[in-house]
């Protein structure tokens, strides 16, 4: 007797085009831009801006798979995905889009400001409108994918300071330079799935090796960019200490990539790395502001 898989429901795909797991990362580090910011607490305004950093990310992840289709198709990553399997149409898939997006601008600008407004619509469109046609043409895309995707810990800061400062900006370049290791790891491990998508990701157009270098050298400006939230008294000693032998730690995993015999596994583990990093620096940011 053979065992049907459960086919998900209208609302479990919508939630599906919203890419959940992304979207979540970028509203953790929206809330660590608003707890950070120098500012008395406003519930209202820090909800405003979680909604509608939620919306302008599900957004702009719907528009994402909304574009990349057919692409999507072609990958075993994401082929079950609601529009590549057909149980979704583009139209619905294309309104949704507008309505999260739209829905965002019109939460940031009414409840935060309106510069948190415009960064949040300057993000997606970047992301939808330049980041994702250019994965089909050049690996420099990662880097000009990046600069959307780090924009989350800002949008918390200007949404309650109003204003864009160094300490916003640093948190900006913190994320946006994490993700590249991060992606060069998702890049090597699934190389063969972007070769049968036609994304030109370093390692298929690079080589490997140039993409291992890329991750450590990326890894090395981390640690120091981490740093410079303490003479900028957003943090204290607590966290220098915990970024520098947590940013060291993650560093020295990347170097042993540079071993030819470091492949596949290698670059899971990287992977892997980076997920826990992020959230362990965070921990030691918070740790650092409650003590």
């Amino acid at each position: 007797m053979t065992t049907r898989t459960a086919r998900p429901g209208p609302l479990a795909d919508l939630v599906a085009l919203t890419k959940p797991g992304v979207t979540r990362m970028c509203l953790l580090t929206t809330a660590g831009g608003l707890a950070l910011a120098p500012v008395p607490w406003d519930w209202s305004v820090a909800i405003s801006a979680l909604v509608g950093t939620a919306c302008a990310v599900a957004g702009a992840n719907a528009f994402n798979m909304w574009i990349e289709r057919e692409a999507d198709a072609r990958m075993s990553r994401t082929r079950r995905r609601p529009l590549p399997s057909g149980r979704m149409s583009p139209a619905l898939a294309v309104r949704f889009a507008w309505l999260l997006t739209i829905t965002a601008v019109v939460v940031l600008a009414l409840g935060t400001n309106v510069l948190t407004a415009v960064l949040a619509a300057a993000a997606s469109a970047a992301y939808v409108l330049v980041y994702t046609p250019l994965k089909y043409r050049t690996p420099l895309a990662l880097l000009i994918g990046a600069v959307p995707g780090a924009a989350p810990p800002l949008l918390g800061w200007t949404a309650a300071t109003g204003s864009i400062d160094a300490p916003g900006v640093v948190l900006f370049f913190i994320l946006l330079v994490w993700q590249l290791p991060h992606f060069l790891a998702i890049a090597i491990y699934r190389q063969d799935d972007y070769a049968r998508a036609g994304i030109r990701i370093v390692p298929l157009v690079r080589g490997v090796p140039i993409a291992k270098i890329q991750a450590v050298a990326w890894s090395m400006v981390l640690v120091p960019v981490t740093m410079l939230l303490v003479p900028l008294g957003i943090a204290g000693d607590t966290y220098l200490v915990c970024s520098v032998v947590i940013g060291c730690g993650f560093l020295a995993w990347s170097f042993t990539g540079l071993d030819d015999s470091a492949g596949v596994r290698w670059a899971r583990g990287f992977f892997l790395a980076s997920l826990v990093y992020l959230p362990a620096l965070a921990a030691a940011l918070a740790w650092d502001v409650v003590v």
